[in-house]
């Protein structure tokens, strides 16, 4: 059953061009006006900007694809769901759904960081594993947020507040790693950082898939 539900999400999110267009585009402008405000006024800018810059980017980026995880389904949607899935089932395919969208945000958004801006990027599979983890973290967690907020009123303030708390550890594991594929060093200094990554990932799937089936109720 999980693996029919992505199926259907990737059939549905393909149907709808103007939402992956949207999405695209909306990158697509995060990255265009730091190239006008960088690249235009000075020859380069120092790792440590072009980091910043980069997982703000994709952070706006991420919260605002996986927020209509819950937050865009009509009603009638969840009631087709509650006769024919677990709410296991349902959690689990959004977040797989959610974690390739994710991370195929974060690779789009470091092509175009490489080619309007720099790539100052010295060791690329840390760093290309650092966004696949981080990708996933946003995903778990952001899935279960955007299930709590479509419960309520005014569901889109309520996932802008609940998701900065969450997602601020994952973010903060990301730029250290994003910092130490920048200067190139051993991989073994980032052993620390690459765990507790995974730890949160593997806390925030956890706490979807136990306390998911108490909101699908609701």
């Amino acid at each position: 059953m999980v693996f029919k539900l992505i199926r259907k999400e990737f059939i549905l999110e393909l149907r709808r061009k103007s939402v992956i267009a949207g999405i695209s585009l909306y990158l697509f402008s995060l990255i265009f006006i730091c190239y006008f405000t960088f690249s235009l006024r000075q020859n380069s800018i120092s790792p440590a900007t072009w980091s910043a810059l980069f997982w703000l980017t994709i952070l706006f980026s991420v919260v605002n694809s996986v927020a209509k995880s819950f937050i865009g389904e009509k009603k009638g949607t969840f009631i087709y769901y509650y006769g024919v899935a677990s709410p296991q089932a349902i959690i689990l395919s959004k977040i797989i759904y959610n974690t390739v969208l994710c991370l195929l945000l974060s690779l789009g958004g470091y092509l175009l960081f490489s080619l309007f801006i720099d790539n100052p990027i010295q060791d690329h599979l840390l760093f290309v594993g650092s966004l696949f983890l981080a990708s996933f973290g946003f995903a778990a967690s952001l899935s279960l947020i955007s299930g709590i907020a479509s419960k309520a009123n005014n569901s889109n303030i309520l996932m802008a507040v609940l998701s900065f708390p969450v997602v601020i550890a994952i973010l903060l594991m990301a730029i250290n790693l994003t910092k130490n594929a920048l200067d190139g060093i051993d991989r073994s200094a980032s052993t620390d950082e690459l765990l507790n990554l995974l730890a949160i990932n593997c806390i925030s799937t956890a706490l979807a898939y136990l306390l998911f089936p108490y909101i699908w109720r609701s």
